[in-house]
């Protein structure tokens, strides 16, 4: 039986500010207060799991036991099938410490070299985790091309080299409420909001 979310305030397990503000539109007009991980100063744990799900479980229920509260993590990446999934889940890894995405951007441009082969998609797993260490886990999936070079400037992370199918701007070029409509996290939540949340 999936545990529904009946609480007022809950933690996004995340210190990646794009990510934080991204979910809270998702959750607008749920009623929930959202706080993020790094406001609340929680350490952000290791990511040793081998796939979004087990990752995106680890931040949320180490959040959910540092807060006390309900904590939704979400763990998401590109996949480019001619890097054979690559960054995948290291995709945050591979901008580096100092999280240089135009260099993660142009380390994928490299890898390809003049493969013309530039299908990708983005996944997204969502863990909501209460304290107890109850984990609800969904997944959403996006599938696209890579362009290059980089375009837009209202997206984070890999969205300016990410064309999705069906429109021939990338996710950084659209406006928030366009991306929100069909982006592998849209998808994901979609999911999460209709197995854990009361309308």
């Amino acid at each position: 039986m999936t545990r529904r979310f009946d609480g007022e305030k809950l933690v996004i397990a995340s210190h990646n500010a794009g990510k934080v503000r991204e979910i809270a539109d998702l959750l607008a007009g749920r009623g929930v207060e959202v706080v993020s991980a790094g406001g609340l100063g929680l350490p952000e744990p290791e990511e040793t799991g081998e796939t979004f799900a087990e990752n995106a479980e680890i931040k949320a229920v180490a959040a959910a036991k540092g807060a006390g509260v309900p904590a939704l993590a979400d763990d998401s990446g590109l996949c480019v099938v001619a890097l054979d999934g690559a960054p995948g889940v290291y995709s945050a890894r591979w901008a580096g410490p100092d999280k240089d995405f135009g260099h993660a951007m142009e380390r994928i441009r490299v890898a390809l070299g003049e493969d013309t082969e530039r299908e990708a998609f983005f996944v997204c797993a969502l863990a909501l985790a209460w304290p107890d260490g109850h984990c609800e886990i969904l997944e959403g999936r996006v599938d696209g091309f890579l362009t290059f070079p980089p375009r837009g400037e209202k997206g984070f992370g890999y969205d300016p080299i990410f064309v999705p199918v069906g429109d021939s701007r990338t996710f950084a070029e659209m406006e928030p409420d366009e991306k929100h409509a069909i982006s592998h996290r849209a998808r994901a939540f979609r999911k999460l909001l209709d197995a854990c949340f009361a309308e």
